[in-house]
């Protein structure tokens, strides 16, 4: 009877498992399949299908955000994502590369102009267009011209399209330039209402990191010192944009006022409104612009104007591998972007381990006689920066000078590691300083005792538990928090003298800029947090200079991919300059969603990666503008 029964059941479980074997086995054969295709489009996809007229002009079609150092994406799932139509998230361009591509136009004789396509540029910082700014300036001394036309103009895109000789706007366009704010959101009413206990643990007046958990709104403090960062970069910005424009800096309207009575003379007229304030020379629909190009370099078979875009052009002007010259001696270069972590980390965050890892390499490099770490980071883990400094300190043992070149953000944490450098540069631009530290703790006892949950135990200690997140579910005592306190007074001491020791500078001097106040970089030479203001040339510059170098090249020391990794990531990189994977544009809708959540989702990624092993943070989450 046993045997009569099991019969039917074995049958059925095992037409479940073919059905299985069945869908792996297809699954598995698309895959292969979708490689191999892959593949075959990356061998029969080579430079020579890129064609350039004898006369044409360079469109610099910029997309994504502008970076100095791309975060790693898996390639892997890239492909796949972009092979379903997937729109790619947060793409980003390389400034070295767009300064590499317009550098080689500069001298390529069938450039004759330059096209600034700055539709799909989605954020970049003052530094960054600066610099890619200082190589537009180069091409049009040239003798070539640079137009940059479109129909909308924001902040970011209209300061690097303020560089362009003509600018000219979609009789439907406009141009909206409203200043730089600083807008967190904030978590304290929203974790009442959870149950949610917040811990936190802080020296400096003006550390302001964790203030979005502890209050609904921005504190007096804070806004005295984020409105002194913010008014210096508009005001660099009008300089800027005003000069190369050829008009008065009160032209700028900062108010609904001056707006509402400059929009009412234009009669609602957003194109109008542009002409009229000078933002732009001309109204042109897409194909009056066409039709002025064409006739600077002639058309194409397909009636449009001749052009290379800037991912054909990069082909030839960027290499796709660095070549490293064995016998010459180096200055090298280690980024270090994003938030700093505990251990290791990719690209795009900064791990204290991983780049101490990659400081390493250039000190026991024989050819490297000088180091440069570029710096785009607002923080995070202390023990993580101090991990990175004391590196820094053994290449200067070494005799290997080392310069940090500050871009962006280099803040808190991102002071830590430039502080045991040589010497510091910074952009007039840079939000430097932040120099304070702080603990943070969730604690969710009421929100489990809401639920009916608890936890109890014994231990041989009062501390037993702890290692395992036990507070997590209790809540601090008052004695564990005095510790707490006591640990970040002495980490933001230990702070202090080390920034004075490397900056020969008293506790008390470093207290009186510290406090974890924000400074831009010219502010921050005044008070002597740098050294010198300048670019990542000028840094780097200074780096050969310190080591006795006449003659070098630069090396950009990166981590380096497995070979699997390796491979995927040509294979994606050849499939997507083929044009064979789609290239999805979020619609308005989209694009708006996208915006309303980023902050969230930065606020919470940004908690997921604190990893210090002693709970000490120096990080600036207020160090990013909107």
């Amino acid at each position: 009877m046993s045997d009569i029964r099991k019969g039917p059941i074995r049958r059925f479980f095992g037409a479940i498992w073919r059905v299985y074997r069945g869908f792996r086995a297809t699954v598995l054969n698309l895959l292969f399949i979708f490689i191999v295709a892959i593949v075959l489009i990356a061998v029969f996809s080579g430079k020579d299908k890129v064609k350039i007229a004898d006369t044409a002009a360079l469109v610099l079609n910029l997309h994504g955000d502008l970076v100095e150092e791309k975060r790693w994406v898996d390639p892997f799932s890239s492909l796949v994502n972009q092979g379903l139509g997937a729109a790619e998230d947060s793409p980003e361009m390389l400034v070295s590369d767009i300064v590499k591509v317009i550098e080689t136009a500069t001298t390529d004789n069938r450039i004759q102009a330059m096209v600034l396509d700055v539709s799909a540029l989605r954020s970049a910082s003052l530094d960054k267009m600066q610099r890619v700014g200082v190589a537009i300036e180069s091409f049009k001394a040239a003798g070539k011209k640079v137009f940059s036309h479109g129909a909308y103009f924001g902040q970011t895109q209209y300061y690097l399209a303020s560089y362009a000789d003509e600018i000219s706007l979609n009789p439907m366009g406009a141009v909206i330039l409203e200043g730089y704010g600083s807008y967190p959101m904030y978590y304290k009413a929203a974790l009442e209402k959870l149950k949610i206990n917040t811990h936190v643990f802080r020296v400096g007046t003006y550390k302001s990191a964790v203030e979005p958990f502890l209050r609904n709104d921005m504190s007096d403090a804070a806004k005295e010192a984020n409105i002194g960062w913010l008014s210096g970069l508009w005001q660099t910005y009008k300089q800027d944009v005003s000069s190369r424009r050829g008009f008065d800096m009160t032209n700028f309207d900062e108010s609904y006022d001056a707006l509402l009575q400059k929009m009412q003379a234009a009669d609602g007229d957003t194109a109008q409104y542009a002409i009229n304030n000078k933002f732009v020379d001309n109204v042109a629909t897409r194909e009056q612009f066409q039709q002025k190009l064409i006739g600077i370099v002639g058309k194409n078979d397909k009636h449009v104007y001749n052009h290379v875009s800037f991912d054909d052009y990069a082909k030839y002007a960027v290499p796709s591998k660095a070549f490293v010259n064995p016998l010459t001696s180096k200055v090298a270069v280690v980024v270090a972007r994003g938030m700093i972590v505990d251990g290791s980390a990719k690209a795009g965050t900064i791990g204290g381990d991983t780049t101490a890892a990659l400081l390493r390499r250039a000190r026991f490099d024989d050819k490297v006689k000088a180091v440069v770490l570029r710096i785009d980071s607002g923080g995070g883990s202390a023990f993580a920066s101090e991990i990175i400094g004391q590196e820094i300190s053994l290449l200067r043992e070494a005799g290997k000078p080392v310069i940090a070149s500050m871009g962006a953000v280099a803040a808190s944490g991102g002071y830590w590691i430039a502080a045991p450098a040589n010497e510091i540069w910074a952009s007039p631009t840079t939000i430097t300083g932040s120099i304070g530290i702080f603990g943070l703790l969730h604690t969710a006892e009421d929100s489990l005792a809401a639920l009916g949950l608890n936890v109890d135990g014994v231990g041989t200690t009062e501390l037993a538990g702890l290692s395992a997140g036990l507070p997590l579910y209790q809540g601090l005592n008052s004695k564990a928090k005095d510790i707490m306190q006591l640990l970040i007074e002495r980490g933001y001491t230990e702070f202090l003298t080390m920034v004075g020791s490397n900056r020969n500078m008293s506790l008390d001097e470093v207290d009186a800029v510290a406090q974890g106040r924000v400074w831009t970089g010219s502010k921050a030479l005044e008070l002597g947090l740098v050294d010198k203001l300048g670019n990542f040339d000028d840094a780097i510059a200074a780096a050969a200079e310190k080591a006795g170098l006449t003659t070098y090249d630069v090396q950009v020391i990166t981590q380096e991919l497995s070979p699997t990794e390796q491979m995927l990531k040509e294979l994606f990189a050849s499939a997507k300059a083929s044009g064979w994977l789609p290239q999805v544009q979020a619609t308005p809708e989209q694009q708006m969603l996208q915006r309303m959540s980023k902050q969230l989702r930065q606020d919470f990624v940004i908690l997921n990666q604190f990893n210090d092993p002693n709970g000490v943070y120096s990080y600036c989450m207020t160090c990013s503008i909107n």
